[in-house]
């Protein structure tokens, strides 16, 4: 990363210094031409109106003097008429560099100009003769009616010019030097800015990678860099909470099957060393038998957990009467509810209430929740069943008197195992403690809420279900 920047802003400057090179160039290059143009109108102002006037020609030829002399040049002009032929001047100092210019050819250009009648420019025209790098700016003598009578040659010393262009380039390399000195600590300091912490929070997936969630990415600063170390952070935590959950579920689901197996154990052991007499077998089986059913519903109820976590339980959602299913379930409890002898209230409106959701998922929550509370309902106790209808929702409320949850204990209820760890269990239940956890994990896939709350000797479990029309004709 450090090359690439580097060399990135390295080729930027280089860019930079050389296209202001460029520019610099053709701006000065261009400002001479143009000033070289206006002077060449100058001259063929003084060619038309002095030099082709006998009587004038004398002071013609002073200014063509004073020209060339203010820009050390090589003035030729070359007539059409042979009584003006060809006129050459430059200044008297400067003859021993344009002497041999006098033997440049110009007849091709001569023609090429009249044919043209434009101005045009030759660098290098005549630098074989003089030694130096020249520019020549041509245009045709042209009168104010617009006859031509030949073609001016305005020849330019431009080693001063060269000499100035080479000394901006000399600077601005030099100030390029200087930005890329200043560049390289700067970017580098930068670069090792941002490749340093994510180093570090290579350093620190990698450790989450064999497991431990103890470390933490270092912030500093409110940057972008900075956020992804907080998400990093954030991260690690959940995982670290997984982690957590992941080792207490397996401890708890140990627990909870190591418990039913060493006591079937203990009793066969017994019945099979003589510990246990015969006729006390059967009493014995049936208690095995009791355990093997807990352990059955358990794993049962391990891999609903575990199937709708995957994804591998798929909702089908489709209208039914919530109402019926609320009462067939209620029904299915009737022996257990006898035999507790606690009252019950079912309220429903007199009219089907239909609900769009998996019907099968929806009645295993129902189970869950009225299992959950027939369990902890006390003797000469009150079950109360309802559901009601609001604008776009259905509402349905599973609510037992009772000792109730400790507040505290409340946003726990819906844990793996809940059961098996709290004080406040009634001694004689039965139950994995996963009911809870189904009936929020099946809810969650319709996109709606299980809430529970407890309070004043009563708790309740609530949840939603998206209303539905009626499906066709009334069912």
């Amino acid at each position: 990363m450090l090359t690439l920047v580097l060399a990135l802003v390295l080729g930027l400057l280089v860019v930079f210094g050389v296209a202001v090179s460029v520019a610099f160039r053709s701006f000065y290059l261009d400002e001479i031409e143009n000033r070289l143009l206006r002077e060449l109108d100058d001259v063929n102002e003084v060619a038309v109106n002095h030099y082709m006037d006998v009587d004038k020609r004398t002071a013609a030829r002073e200014e063509f003097y004073v020209l060339v002399r203010q820009f050390d040049a090589y003035l030729q002009i070359v007539f059409d008429s042979p009584d003006l032929g060809r006129y050459s001047v430059y200044d008297s100092a400067s003859g021993d560099r344009w002497a041999n210019a006098e033997e440049a050819e110009l007849d091709e250009l001569v023609r090429e100009v009249k044919a043209d009648g434009h101005e045009r420019f030759s660098y290098g025209l005549l630098t074989k003769y003089t030694g130096f790098y020249t520019l020549t700016v041509m245009r045709p003598v042209t009168d104010a009616d617009g006859r031509t009578h030949g073609v001016i040659f305005f020849h330019y010393d431009m080693t001063g010019v060269n000499g100035s262009i080479r000394s901006t380039l000399k600077t601005v390399a030099m100030l390029s030097g200087i930005a890329i000195l200043i560049a390289i600590p700067l970017v580098t300091l930068l670069v090792r800015g941002v490749t340093h912490p994510i180093s570090h929070m290579t350093d620190v997936v990698r450790d989450f990678t064999r497991g431990d969630f103890s470390r933490r990415v270092k912030v500093r600063g409110r940057d972008e860099l900075s956020n992804l170390g907080m998400s990093f952070n954030a991260m690690a935590d959940e995982l670290n909470t997984l982690e957590e959950a992941r080792r207490s579920f397996v401890a708890n689901v140990s627990h909870e099957l190591r418990s039913p197996l060493t006591s079937m154990r203990g009793f066969l052991e017994a019945m099979t060393d003589g510990t246990i007499p015969p006729d006390e077998y059967e009493s014995y089986i049936e208690i095995v038998l009791d355990e093997n059913r807990r352990m059955t519903v358990m794993v049962n109820d391990l891999l609903d957990l575990a199937r709708i976590e995957s994804g591998q339980y798929k909702i089908s959602p489709a209208p039914f009467d919530i109402t019926e299913l609320v009462r067939r379930t209620v029904i299915t409890f009737e022996q257990r509810i006898h035999q507790k002898g606690f009252t019950v209230e079912v309220r429903l409106p007199d009219e089907p209430l239909y609900a769009d959701a998996d019907e099968a998922r929806i009645a295993q929550v129902l189970h869950n929740l009225v299992d959950n509370a027939v369990k902890y309902t006390p003797e000469k106790g009150r079950l109360r069943v309802s559901c009601i209808q609001e604008k776009h929702l259905l509402r349905v409320r599973v609510e037992n008197s009772g000792p109730g949850i400790p507040q505290a204990d409340l946003p726990h209820v819906f844990d793996r195992f809940y059961k098996a760890e709290k004080a406040h269990t009634p001694s004689g239940t039965s139950g994995t403690g996963l009911g809870l956890s189904i009936a929020k994990l099946i809810i969650d896939q319709h996109g709606q809420q299980l809430t529970a709350d407890s309070r004043d000797g009563l708790t309740w479990f609530e949840f939603t279900l998206k209303r539905a029309k009626k499906r066709g004709i009334d069912e």
